[in-house]
């Protein structure tokens, strides 16, 4: 069965800049370290804590969630994808103009509210980065964008029946939706069988205590697991597969998905209708979410082929 959502790997690894300046990661705060190498590139530990950050301020993460030790890793894994991407973005010979980069400058600046160069400056200085510094993760980020539209979007297709089917199953009566908590356990890289199976037996232990009546939180704080609230959501843009599943599931019950990359718990906590929509009106959604699905899979698909070729070395 696949994933609860698409997209939660994209939404990563394109996270990194929206917020820059407000989550810096304060140069003389953390005693830095290396923490992963991939290549000839390195991962430091400043690196790991700003994009994790910038997740935490820019999703329904609950403070603190960023020094979970499952989530740390999960960021660590996409800090290593988009080091693979942008080496295969140089390596095909993606660049950016002056004039692309100047034009996303300018767009930074106005979503941030820094149009003024006083205070552009000021912020700059805050931020403890210069402005050579600003352009090159600007320009770096656009590259790996360029590098995933090349591997990846353009090859995504939906099809019509394909809008139809969901839109039957989940939105045609009523709109319904649904709030979940989900518990994630990732396998670490390159699992061996026996490490995925201990997992396996751990995510067991975990879905025994909650449904002996343990909360959700604090069985995934005792063992040491990634725990999120999604609050309501669309049934549309939960997997269909899934949604299918959660439909027999009652208020407080909770269902074992394994994944490609892992094991999750889901538990229904609450139900409630939506507004009721056409066709027409829930079709442009609808396909947008299911093309995110198939990126997601082409993702996970591309990046695996350039990890294989890759020296990576996990240091956290």
């Amino acid at each position: 069965m696949n994933s609860i959502l698409a997209g939660r790997t994209l939404i990563i690894f394109f996270v990194c800049l929206v917020q820059l300046f407000g989550v810096s990661a304060g140069r003389g705060d953390v005693v830095d370290r290396i923490v992963a190498q991939v290549n000839e590139e390195i991962i430091t530990l400043s690196e790991l804590e700003q994009a994790a950050k910038s997740v935490e301020a820019q999703t329904d993460l609950k403070p603190g969630v960023k020094q979970d030790k499952a989530f740390q890793r999960q960021m660590l894994e996409s800090l290593i994808d988009r080091k693979l991407a942008l080496a295969e973005a140089k390596k095909r010979g993606i660049t950016i103009s002056e004039r692309d980069l100047e034009e996303a400058i300018k767009d930074f600046r106005k979503r941030n509210n820094l149009m003024d160069d006083a205070a552009f400056t000021n912020a700059l200085t805050k931020s403890g980065l210069t402005l050579k510094e600003i352009k090159q993760q600007v320009s770096e980020q656009m590259m790996q964008e360029r590098m995933f539209q090349l591997a990846v979007s353009i090859k995504a297709t939906v099809t019509e029946a394909e809008i139809r089917r969901v839109y039957d199953s989940s939105i045609k009566e009523g709109g319904q939706q649904v709030r979940l908590r989900v518990i994630n356990a990732p396998f670490p890289p390159g699992a061996t069988p026996a490490q995925k199976e201990e997992l396996r037996k751990k995510m067991d232990l975990i879905l025994k205590e909650v449904q002996e009546g343990r909360s959700f939180a604090a069985t995934a704080k005792k063992y040491g697991v990634d725990e999120v609230d999604l609050g309501f959501i669309s049934q549309g843009d939960v997997n269909p597969q899934l949604a299918e599943y959660l439909k027999r599931l009652r208020p407080g019950e909770v269902a074992p998905v394994q994944t490609p990359g892992g094991f999750q718990l889901v538990q229904v906590v609450d139900r409630r209708s939506g507004a009721s929509r056409s066709y027409e009106e829930a079709a442009p959604e609808i396909r947008r979410m299911l093309m995110q699905q198939d990126m997601e899979k082409r993702f996970g698909d591309w990046v695996k082929t350039l990890r294989e070729k890759a020296f990576i070395k996990i240091m956290l």
